[in-house]
């Protein structure tokens, strides 16, 4: 699966119509209904923004709305071109304003899923690579050992925090996970349990 890395927009006209496509980066459902909300402020004098959304590690928490528009003619094609380019993490927002011309049932399905390949098209997207937050709290004397014996892994937003004993917390590739904590358990000999978060 690939993910979204960065807001993209494009605009089509319909008969008069215009059709405003935008993406954005998500996570989880309750930041779709976020940006959802925040769209419609933006959009209030609109007549229809509707949307479709995907998330989660395989893409299975997924939704959309027609915003008013005949059912299964917007937000549908909206989602079936998302989930056809296999990709999650991403809402899709599809704002209109209506140019006087009624344009069936056919035209807006074509109109709204257009608008969503149009988009996705100019979109920059990367392999989704499910990652995991660690942290772990380890003396002095055998964090720098931890440090060099971890240093070859693709860690990500990496925080020390020195105190008592030194914090330490990071993103990591799930696949990592296992390899991670015995080589930690190992270099501090025992002393140093990962917590996964």
């Amino acid at each position: 699966m690939d993910i979204l890395l960065e807001y993209c927009a494009t605009e089509t006209i319909v008969k008069k119509s215009r059709f405003i496509a935008e993406l954005f980066p998500i996570e989880t459902q309750a930041e779709a209904r976020d940006v959802l909300k925040n769209q419609k402020q933006k959009y209030a004098d609109a007549a229809h923004v509707v949307h479709a959304f995907v998330c989660g590690l395989e893409g299975q928490i997924s939704g959309m709305s027609d915003d008013g528009e005949p059912s299964g003619t917007a937000g549908r094609p909206a989602y079936d071109v998302l989930k056809g380019r296999n990709l999650t993490n991403l809402i899709l927002t599809i704002t209109r304003y209506f140019g006087g011309t009624l344009l069936g049932t056919g035209g807006l399905v074509k109109a709204y899923g257009d608008a969503a390949r149009e988009v996705l098209d100019k979109a920059k997207t990367e392999c989704y690579i499910p990652k995991i937050s660690f942290c772990f709290k380890a003396p002095y004397e055998v964090y720098e050992g931890i440090k060099r014996s971890i240093a070859h892994f693709p860690l990500t937003n990496a925080k020390e925090e020195f105190l008592e004993r030194v914090g330490f917390q990071a993103e990591i590739p799930l696949e990592h996970k296992e390899n991670l904590s015995a080589i930690i358990k190992d270099v501090s000999k025992a002393m140093v349990t990962v917590e996964f978060l």
